[in-house]
């Protein structure tokens, strides 16, 4: 854990507190009489499942959400927070999960939105925004994002990166980071602690969630633990083991499950010198009952590979097998018929139709076998949705509920529940446990291990190396655009697969 809150003389009221704060959405209860504070000069972290309150609490503290019943204070005085701007107007400000970014508009426009600078009659002087705009990137030590491209053509973590600068730049006295690590890689989650850390000594308050251990037990000075909407303790000091019990509820012996073995298998997916934007002469094979892992550091060629087996990227050169026949992929519906199956890292936008039902995106892949004569059988339909509910215990008020109202975990599920309804042979996962509470990765661990027990082949990316090390029978490390390294066996560690990452093309096997 980080050092603690610096010494003071006398008593000092807590920067924020949130006093029996109570939230109910229909009949979920997502807080129920919750209390928790936070000092000045302090890092203190919000852990638990996803769905027990972490985020509503945020939101009731940044003026997103008003509680039903409660009190939210200020360095000790009751405050009334019923708006973002009323938040900004006390020095409090989120980060939140759900960009808020405009995509329409350019990154500089974006961080300056009402500062402008302006010059003759009032106009916007956009020469000088980009100039300022590139001056606050630089002064946080960003030197790659154009301040004159536009938010939707930047990566996703691209554009957390500037949603984290456009909060920085206010000064805030209270900072509220709602998992702001679960798209980034490994570098540039060390360039936000540094910014924490510097938060921290100039005596800020930061407040700070995240689904990673390692991060939390990195930063934090306190954890305070919630579950079903209530806080359970906070700690100076407490192991992940212990943490994850008061989470869920229960013991978990063995975070990761253990690897079925891999027998002398038949190949499900051949890619031989596949090449196209972002990836280059690029060579695998996945076999029946295998977990093969893909790493590397961030921006070089992952998501393109996933894509373009996918058929969502365009392909210039190279052949794909499927079940040793040679196959043409030219869109989501090819690789769909062929078993194939894509979870994006992006659920929201790239995974989900968010204001459709549960039920609706559960059957998505597979209405025309619930059809006759171009009619859906709701009855077949509901049928379906509901035992891929019960058997990834998906946690959701009803199938007719928005699938947006459930929380990530819960719609990462959704997505995995399509793929199997579907009956796919090849899962395409791409950091499939981003954003997702200690529990419910657990259950995907646990899933994966099941579908390749099964005789199901799974292309698994992570941005976390220890779960590719610890799931994976074989790592492939990529580097612009191709294989750099094959790692296989048991022994395979984290180290090795960032050490790959970062030296020249080689081959390790244990």
């Amino acid at each position: 854990m980080s050092a603690g809150p610096s010494a003071t003389s006398g008593p000092i009221a807590p920067a924020i507190e949130g006093i029996k704060l109570s939230k109910a959405f229909g009949g979920v209860q997502a807080l129920a009489g919750a209390s928790f504070s936070a000092s000045r000069g302090e890092v203190h972290a919000l852990v638990g499942e996803n769905g027990a309150g972490k985020s509503t609490l945020i939101k009731i503290l940044g003026g997103r959400l008003r509680p039903d019943a409660g009190q939210v204070r200020l360095a000790g005085a009751n405050v009334q927070i019923a708006s973002p701007d009323a938040a900004h107007g006390h020095g409090v400000w989120t980060v939140f999960q759900e960009l808020t970014l405009l995509p329409w508009m350019t990154v500089a426009e974006n961080l300056l939105i009402r500062r402008e600078p302006r010059g003759t009659l009032r106009l916007i002087d956009r020469a000088r925004m980009a100039e300022q705009a590139d001056a606050v990137l630089a002064g946080l030590g960003i030197h790659h994002i154009d301040p004159r491209a536009l938010v939707e053509d930047l990566s996703l973590a691209q554009r957390q990166i500037v949603e984290i600068v456009r909060v920085i730049v206010q000064d805030p006295d209270v900072l509220l980071l709602d998992e702001p690590t679960s798209s980034l890689g490994e570098n540039e989650v060390e360039w936000l602690f540094g910014l924490i850390r510097d938060l921290r000594r100039g005596n800020k308050c930061i407040i700070f969630t995240s689904h990673r251990w390692n991060e939390i037990t990195d930063v934090a000075d306190r954890i305070t633990i919630f579950r079903n909407g209530g806080e359970l303790g906070t700690f100076a000091e407490i192991d992940e083991t212990r943490a994850v019990t008061l989470m869920t509820g229960q013991q978990v012996d063995a975070f990761y499950p253990e690897r079925p073995p891999l027998e002398a298998a038949r190949p499900l997916l051949q890619v031989r010198g596949l090449t196209g934007p972002g990836v280059s002469e690029l060579s695998l094979t996945l076999r029946a009952g295998e977990i093969l892992g893909v790493g590397g550091l961030a921006g070089h060629g992952h998501r393109e590979l996933f894509f373009s087996l996918f058929g969502a990227a365009p392909i210039s050169g190279g052949e794909i097998l499927v079940n040793g026949r040679r196959v043409r992929i030219s869109s989501p519906r090819d690789a769909i018929g062929l078993g194939i199956a894509l979870v994006p890292e992006d659920r929201k936008t790239e995974g989900l139709i968010l204001p459709m039902s549960v039920g609706t995106n559960l059957t998505l892949a597979i209405l025309p076998q619930l059809s006759a004569l171009g009619i859906i059988s709701r009855n077949r339909e509901g049928r379906a949705a509901r035992n891929m509910v019960s058997k990834l215990k998906i946690r959701t008020p009803g199938l007719r509920n928005p699938v947006q109202q459930l929380s990530g975990g819960n719609q990462q599920k959704v997505l995995l529940a399509r793929w199997l309804l579907a009956d796919s042979h090849i899962l395409l996962l791409y950091d499939v446990t981003r954003g997702v509470d200690v529990a419910t990765k657990h259950e995907i661990y646990e899933l994966m291990t099941r579908l390749v027990r099964e005789g199901r082949g799974v292309l698994f990316y992570s941005s976390d190396a220890e779960e590719l090390a610890h799931l994976s029978h074989r790592v492939l490390v990529m580097r612009e655009g191709h294989v750099a390294a094959e790692l296989e066996g048991p022994g395979i560690t984290a180290e090795d697969i960032v050490s790959a990452a970062v030296r020249e093309a080689t081959s390790l096997v244990d």
